[in-house]
C-alpha cells in the first residue's frame, strides 16, 4: 500500500502562486511515477503533471509554462508550483502515485490517490 498526505491549496486571486506537496509513504517501491489530477465541478479529472521516477515531465497543454512539478526521490515527495494562477485553474487537485507515468496517463493499472486538496483561484 502507498499513503499519499498533500498539503497545499488555498484561495488565491489571480496572477497569484500556490505550492502543492505530495508525502508517499508506505510499503512503496522506490522508483514510482508521481502526479497531479485535478477535477473542477462539473468537469472530468484531468492530469495536470507527471513525473517518472528519472525525472521525466509532462504536463497539460493547459498549463504549461506556469505550473511546475518536481520531486525529491529520496524522501518521495513531489512538489507541484503553481503560478500565474487563472480562475479556471480552481478544482481540486489529487496527487496520485503508480508503477510508471503509462499508468498513470492511461489509468491502466493500480493507482494510489491522496485525499485531495482544494485550490480556488479568484479573478
Amino acid at each position: 500500500q502507498v499513503q499519499l498526505v498533500e498539503s497545499g491549496g488555498g484561495l488565491v486571486q489571480a496572477g497569484g502562486s500556490l505550492r502543492l506537496s505530495c508525502a508517499a509513504s508506505g510499503n512503496i517501491v522506490r522508483s514510482i511515477a508521481m502526479s497531479w489530477y485535478r477535477q473542477a465541478p462539473g468537469k472530468q479529472r484531468e492530469l495536470v503533471a507527471d513525473i517518472s521516477s528519472g525525472g521525466n515531465t509532462n504536463y497539460a497543454d493547459s498549463v504549461k509554462g506556469r505550473f511546475t512539478i518536481s520531486r525529491d526521490t529520496a524522501k518521495n515527495t513531489v512538489v507541484l508550483q503553481m503560478n500565474s494562477l487563472k480562475p479556471e485553474d480552481t478544482a481540486v487537485y489529487y496527487c496520485v502515485a503508480a508503477s510508471t507515468t503509462i499508468v498513470i496517463r492511461y489509468q491502466s493499472g493500480k493507482l494510489y490517490w491522496g485525499q485531495g486538496t482544494q485550490v480556488t483561484v479568484s479573478s
